[in-house]
């Protein structure tokens, strides 16, 4: 008996070690892989905070952004609201919150969501797919808030920023059915019971087809929504679909460089595919180590051996 429990506490201490070990590693790289670079050609980032967060609430945000050395920051606030978004809540309570940087042209739009936790509806893909719809180009941008919250501010507070960081003015009506699409892309997720990846995919195609083909009437829009509804597999009320088809003709009579927008899309469909393969990669890896941790302390009890079970039993 005391040799067994010997034996636990000694599995025990090399499961822990070797766990220890991995869990090293793996900060060592993220502290080394968070090592910010400044770009001398494009500028320090900058960080646009709710304008509702309490001082405590800001530091933070602060630290979950990562924020350190040369950086601008600024505050979101409901004319902000107002002004990038039509019939803006200039009220509305404010807590997301972004850091943008810059990157050379070809870099896309990279989103990171550093408190998943807290952001509840709108995901990394919503957030891109918006901000290729405002005009938004190769950018870095890391999301967060001290609290539970849908996540919709934090767009008007990267217009706000990527004005300020790059000196270009974007078009409000981009701006404003750019957030129309994060309404619709939550509805569908949210209220329609669409897988949210699923969603940020059926946007992404469907505005592909629209820069490719680029559709001369409300129907031939329509048309498109209805093939990919069809290929993806999604069933939608009238309702949300009329929502959609709207959203996507409003889309596409957009004054948009559509040639580039398609490419911008792609890299967006192309990123979006390596960061699937790499998770189930990722999550391949990981359970095969501990299949074979759960495997060895099977071996060592004899758990699954009808001869001992047996003899356990009696």
């Amino acid at each position: 008996m005391k040799k067994r429990a010997y034996a636990i506490i000694a599995a025990l201490c090399l499961t822990t070690a070797a766990v220890g070990a991995t869990a090293v590693t793996m900060t060592s790289f993220t502290q080394s892989a968070s090592a910010e670079v400044v770009n001398e050609k494009l500028g320090d980032p900058i960080v646009v905070y709710g304008g509702s967060l309490s001082d405590s609430e800001k530091e933070t945000v602060k630290k979950d952004l990562g924020v350190s050395g040369t950086v601008k920051e600024v505050t979101v606030t409901g004319s902000d609201i107002a002004k990038y978004i039509q019939n803006g809540n200039s009220s509305a309570r404010l807590y997301s919150s972004a850091k943008i940087t810059p990157e050379d042209a070809g870099y896309g739009i990279v989103v990171e969501i550093k408190t998943p936790q807290n952001i509840t509806q709108v995901t990394s893909d919503m957030y891109s797919n918006a901000m290729l719809t405002a005009g938004i180009s190769d950018a870095k941008v890391e999301v967060a808030a001290p609290k539970a919250v849908t996540g919709h501010s934090a767009l008007a507070g990267v217009y706000k920023a990527y004005e300020a960081t790059t000196g270009e003015k974007l078009d409000t009506e981009r701006t404003d059915v750019a957030n129309q699409e994060l309404d619709v892309a939550t509805t569908l997720a949210d209220k329609a019971g669409v897988d949210q990846d699923k969603v940020s995919q059926l946007l992404t195609e469907i505005k592909q087809q629209i820069a490719e083909q680029k559709p001369a009437t409300k129907e031939d829009v329509a048309k498109i929504v209805d093939d990919k509804l069809q290929s993806l597999q999604i069933n939608l009320s009238d309702e949300d679909r009329q929502l959609l088809v709207d959203l996507m003709n409003k889309i596409s009579n957009l004054d948009i460089n559509f040639g580039q927008w398609s490419d911008q899309l792609n890299d967006l469909g192309n990123k979006l595919t390596d960061s699937i393969n790499n998770l189930k990669d990722s999550v391949n890896e990981n359970t095969g180590f501990w299949d074979k941790v759960v495997q060895w302390f099977k071996n060592l009890f004899g758990i699954g051996d009808d001869s001992n079970d047996s003899e356990t039993n009696q």
